[in-house]
C-alpha cells in the first residue's frame, strides 16, 4: 500500500508538470547523391550536404480544461491511496489484536492445566499414603495416576498452544525471531472487568469515518474530473511555441562560406501559434465520455457496497460483544456453582463419603466452568475492543 500511495504521488507530480514548458533541441546530417537543382536555377549532377541544428520549446496553453481535472485527480487519488494505506494499518491493528488476546487466553488456559495437574498430583500422594496403611485398593491409585498422565498431556498441549500463539504474534509483528519473547498480562485489567458496561449500538455516522469509505467517495468525486477530461476532446486546444535555428551547406563543385560563418548567417528565430480545433474523430471523444460515465456507475455501486460490507460488520461486532458479555455473565455464574459444588465433593472425599470418581468429575466440572470463563472473558474484551474500533476509537484491549 505504502508503495501505491508513492506512485500515485509520482502521478500527481507528472499531472501538475503538464503546465510546465518542454525544451527539445537537435542536430542533423543530410547527404544528397544525384541529379539536383543548383543554386543558378539549373539541373545538373551534384552532392550535397547539410548541417542543421535547432532548438524549440512548447508551452499548452488551453487544453479544453484536461490539466487542471487531471491534476484534480490525481490529487483525488492520492488521497484515496492515504486512505488505503490506513485501512491496512488498520487491517494489521485488529489482526494483532486479535492473536495477543489469543496469546492471553492460551496463558490463562495453561494456568488452568497446570492447576489440574496440582490437584491431580496432590490426589496421587494422597491416595499413596493411604494406600500404604491399607484404606484404598492399588487401582484406586492408578486410575488418579492415569488422570494425572491426562493432566500433564494437557498441560504440554497448552504450553504448545501458547508457544504456537506467541509464534503467530512475533510474526504478525516481525520480529526476526520469536525466542525470548513475549506479553505482560495485565491481570488486573483482565479479571476485574465490569460485566455491567453497556455496549452502545452502531452508529451510521461512524462509517463515513472508516478509511475504506472515504477512500471510495475520493474516487467517486474522481469519476467527474475523468468526465471533464474526456469531454475535453471537443475543446479546441491552443499552444505556443518557439525556437531557434541554423544549418550549414555544401555543394559540391561550389565554393561554400566556412561552417561558422554559415551557422551565423543562417540563424534564425521562429515563435509560433497552434490552434487545432476538433472535427471528427471517429466518435472516440463520445465514447470515452461514455466509458467515464459508466466508471462513475461502477465506482458509485462500489461505494454503496462497501458501505453495505462496512455495516454487516459493524453490526455483527454489536452483537458478537452483546453474545460474549451475556456468555461472560452465564460462565461466571456456571463458574461460581461448579466451584462451590467441587468444594463440597471433595470435602466429602476427604471424609470418606465419596467416591474418587465423583470428585474427578466434579473436578473436570470445575476445570471446564474455568476454561469456559476464561474464552468468554477474553472473548468480550476482543469483541468490545473491536466494536469501539469500529466506532472510531483507538483499539484497546
Amino acid at each position: 500500500m505504502r508503495l501505491q500511495l508513492e506512485q500515485q504521488a509520482v502521478q500527481l507530480s507528472n499531472a501538475r508538470n503538464l503546465r510546465l514548458p518542454d525544451l527539445s533541441a537537435s542536430a542533423g546530417q543530410n547527404f544528397s547523391f544525384g541529379r539536383g537543382l543548383t543554386a543558378d536555377n539549373t539541373y545538373t549532377n551534384t552532392n550535397t550536404s547539410s548541417t542543421s541544428f535547432s532548438v524549440g520549446t512548447g508551452v499548452p496553453l488551453f487544453t479544453g480544461f484536461q490539466i487542471p481535472n487531471q491534476i484534480r485527480l490525481s490529487k483525488l487519488n492520492l488521497e484515496a491511496a492515504t486512505h488505503d494505506l490506513e485501512k491496512a494499518k488498520n487491517d494489521v491493528r485488529t489482526q494483532v489484536a486479535q492473536q495477543y488476546v489469543q496469546v492471553l487466553y492460551n496463558m490463562e488456559m495453561l494456568d488452568v492445566a497446570r492447576r489440574q495437574v496440582s490437584i491431580d498430583s496432590a490426589q496421587v500422594a494422597r491416595l499413596q499414603a493411604l494406600l500404604d496403611v491399607g484404606r484404598v485398593s492399588h487401582a484406586e491409585l492408578s486410575q488418579q495416576q492415569a488422570t494425572l498422565a491426562q493432566s500433564r498431556l494437557t498441560a504440554t498441549q497448552a504450553d504448545n498452544n501458547l508457544r504456537l500463539s506467541l509464534l503467530t504474534l512475533s510474526q504478525l509483528l516481525e520480529l526476526e525471531s520469536p525466542e525470548g519473547f513475549t506479553i505482560e498480562r495485565n491481570l488486573e485489567r483482565t479479571h476485574q472487568m465490569e460485566l455491567t458496561d453497556e455496549i452502545e449500538g452502531v452508529a451510521s455516522s461512524a462509517i463515513d469515518a472508516r478509511p475504506e469509505i472515504m477512500a471510495e467517495q475520493l474516487r467517486l468525486r474522481g469519476t467527474e474530473n475523468s468526465i471533464a477530461i474526456a469531454r475535453a476532446g471537443y475543446y479546441p486546444t491552443l499552444s505556443f511555441s518557439a525556437g531557434l535555428g541554423t544549418n550549414y551547406y555544401t555543394t559540391s563543385g561550389f565554393k561554400a562560406d566556412g561552417f561558422g560563418k554559415q551557422l551565423k548567417n543562417n540563424f534564425s528565430q521562429y515563435l509560433g501559434l497552434n490552434l487545432s480545433i476538433p472535427i471528427f474523430n471517429r466518435f472516440q471523444t463520445r465514447n470515452s465520455i461514455r466509458q467515464a460515465k459508466l466508471s462513475r456507475v461502477s465506482q458509485q455501486l462500489q461505494l454503496d457496497q462497501t458501505r453495505k460490507t462496512l455495516y454487516k460488520e459493524m453490526q455483527t461486532a454489536y452483537y458478537n460483544a452483546v453474545g460474549a458479555r451475556e456468555k461472560l455473565h452465564s460462565s461466571d455464574e456456571a463458574r461460581r456453582a461448579s466451584e462451590d459444588a467441587f468444594q463440597q465433593v471433595q470435602a466429602k472425599y476427604e471424609a470418606g463419603r465419596a467416591t474418587i470418581t465423583e470428585f474427578n468429575e466434579a473436578k473436570n466440572n470445575y476445570l471446564k466452568t474455568e476454561s469456559d470463563l476464561t474464552q468468554a472473558r477474553y472473548e468480550y474484551l476482543y469483541q468490545r475492543a473491536l466494536l469501539q474500533f469500529y466506532q472510531g476509537k483507538p483499539l484497546r484491549l
